[in-house]
């Protein structure tokens, strides 16, 4: 939700290229982002159930579970999180290039359709009426919440701050949508004007002749 945007807002990619040898450009780079796979996974709709599900599996699967219990396991769920992410992003805010091109419109509606999904999850945790991670359960302290209380706090935190953070990537869009527009109508208005000088050209020779 912070890092993957932070880090495609960096441009990695044009960066890579640009420091890239061009032969490391051109047997590496290149044929890793042009490969069928890149474009499958960075499909706009492929990468937004993959977001959304990678969140929704692991939270109620063993994988969780298990992450709490084992080091490797914990650091793929991160990885795994970081990569939907970084997929899912790249198609809303990336300055990179990218297989796939959505116009201003399908960026807001992609982008808002992920804050219900968060709110239902993070509703689903805030709402149970036991500890769903058996780890949590288990542990032994004698201070703070319960580990009921403690999961309910979680879920409030994931809706209220995951919400948050969706809107300000829905207005970052927008007013990146605005913006391009913007330039466009600039465009179109400088074209314009150059073909009505073209044409004033052309009528003083005619006239001339």
């Amino acid at each position: 939700m912070v890092v993957a945007p932070l880090i495609l807002l960096g441009a990695p990619i044009t960066l890579g290229l640009r420091v890239a040898s061009p032969e490391t450009r051109r047997k590496v780079l290149l044929p890793i982002l042009h490969s069928r796979a890149v474009r499958f996974f960075s499909f706009p709709v492929i990468a937004w159930l993959l977001f959304a599900g990678t969140m929704w599996i692991s939270h109620f699967s063993p994988l969780f579970d298990s992450a709490l219990e084992n080091a490797w396991i914990h650091r793929f769920e991160h990885l795994l999180y970081l990569t939907t992410a970084m997929m899912f992003w790249w198609q809303a805010i990336g300055v990179d290039p990218a297989p796939w091109r959505m116009n201003g419109p399908a960026r807001v509606l992609y982008v808002f359709l992920q804050m219900p999904q968060n709110s239902f999850l993070a509703l689903a945790i805030y709402s149970s009426n036991h500890v769903i991670y058996k780890h949590y359960e288990t542990l032994q302290r004698t201070w703070g919440p319960s580990p009921l209380a403690d999961q309910q706090q979680a879920g409030l935190i994931m809706w209220v701050a995951g919400d948050l953070l969706f809107l300000g990537a829905l207005c970052f869009v927008i007013a990146k949508w605005v913006k391009a527009e913007e330039m466009e109508t600039k465009r179109q208005d400088r074209a314009q004007a150059r073909r009505k000088a073209e044409a004033a050209t052309v009528r003083a020779q005619v006239s001339e002749e």
